[in-house]
């Protein structure tokens, strides 16, 4: 009897004493390589790009600031700052594709041209526009697309992403 069991407890320590190792294997955390184009009416003005490691986060922000001729003497004035920011967490991924989660926050220029009651120019506007995305499936070797805004002026992101190869960068 005594033989048995210990022939038992030696078979269940040999056999779970490797669990830890296949446990381990399986858990591999994945590396995300991953693109953002911005479009807007149908020309890139910008691109993002990071290596975020799954279930982490990448915020990062642009600004450009622009200045409009404005008044009746059509003179350049107040300046406004087109920032935007994202933040990308690759929730998922595997050589088939990638799922990543997209905030984004967008200060837009107003299109339509302003003026006075008089007929001298306005500066055009700020618009703040604030999106979320839990979870664009990009395919692999493809490029998903998100429509942030329709018109006045239409924004989409195109977006690229897949396993990397190499190590992760803040």
């Amino acid at each position: 009897m005594w033989k048995t069991s210990l022939a038992a407890v030696l078979a269940v320590s040999a056999a779970t004493a490797g669990a830890p190792l296949v446990a381990h294997a399986q858990t591999r955390t994945q590396v995300v390589q991953w693109q953002v184009q911005v479009i807007q009416d149908g020309q890139q003005i910008d691109a993002f790009d990071g290596t975020t490691t799954v279930g982490q986060a990448r915020t990062d922000t642009h600004h450009h600031v622009t200045q409009h001729n404005v008044g009746c003497k059509d003179q350049p004035a107040g300046s406004i700052d087109l920032s935007r920011t994202l933040t990308v967490s690759p929730t998922q991924a595997d050589p088939d594709a990638v799922t990543l989660q997209i905030d984004a926050q967008e200060t837009l220029e107003d299109t339509d041209a302003r003026q006075t009651d008089t007929g001298c120019k306005s500066p055009p506007q700020p618009r703040k526009v604030a999106a979320s995305h839990p979870g664009l499936r990009v395919a692999a070797g493809q490029w998903a697309t998100w429509q942030i805004v329709d018109k006045n002026p239409s924004l989409v992101y195109r977006v690229h992403a897949a396993i990397a190869t190499g190590p992760s960068t803040p």
